[in-house]
C-alpha cells in the first residue's frame, strides 16, 4: 500500500468584528462605506484563498463573545487574529488584557480613520496590545491587516 501523506493544512487568520458592524452597508455609510460585512469576507475568502490562508471570521455586538474568541483564536493555534473591536476600541480594557493574554499578534482595523473623527476615538485601549493598526481605507483596511498578518 502507497504511503499517503496528510494534505497540509493552511493557517486560520480570525476576522472578529465587534459592535455594529453587523449593520455595515447601511449606518452611515458616508463614513463606513456601501460594503457589507458579507461583502468584507468575500473579500478576504477570495485573497486568503490566493495566500493558502483560511478566514474565520465572527462579529458580535458582546463584549465577552470578543474575548473568548481572542483565547480561542490562541487554543486553536490560530496564525494571526484581524480585530475591529467597534467602540470597544474606546472602552474595553477587557478586550486589552485578552489580548495581552495572548501571543497570537493581533491587527487592529478601522475602515475609519478615527483620528479624522470625535475626540473620543483618538483613543484606543487595544492599540497598546496590537501587532499594527490599519485604518481608513473603508474594505481595503480588512484586505491590507490580511496581507501583513500572511506576513508575519
Amino acid at each position: 500500500m502507497p504511503d499517503t501523506v496528510p494534505a497540509a493544512t493552511s493557517p486560520t487568520i480570525y476576522v472578529l468584528n465587534g459592535p455594529n458592524l453587523n449593520l455595515l452597508g447601511i449606518r452611515e455609510p458616508e463614513i463606513y462605506g456601501h460594503d457589507t460585512l458579507d461583502d468584507i469576507a468575500g473579500m478576504l475568502e477570495d485573497r486568503a484563498r490566493e495566500m493558502n490562508l483560511k478566514i474565520d471570521m465572527r462579529q458580535s455586538n458582546h463584549e465577552g463573545h470578543i474575548v473568548d474568541w481572542l483565547h480561542e483564536a490562541q487554543a486553536e493555534g490560530a496564525k494571526a487574529v484581524i480585530l475591529n473591536a467597534g467602540a470597544y476600541t474606546h472602552t474595553s480594557v477587557a478586550i486589552l488584557d485578552a489580548m495581552k493574554g495572548i501571543v497570537t499578534p493581533v491587527i487592529e482595523v478601522h475602515l475609519s480613520n478615527p483620528h479624522m473623527r470625535e475626540s473620543f476615538r483618538h483613543h484606543s485601549y487595544i492599540s497598546k496590545a496590537a501587532k499594527g493598526t490599519i485604518a481608513g481605507f473603508g474594505a481595503l483596511s480588512y484586505v491590507l491587516a490580511l496581507e501583513a498578518a500572511a506576513r508575519l
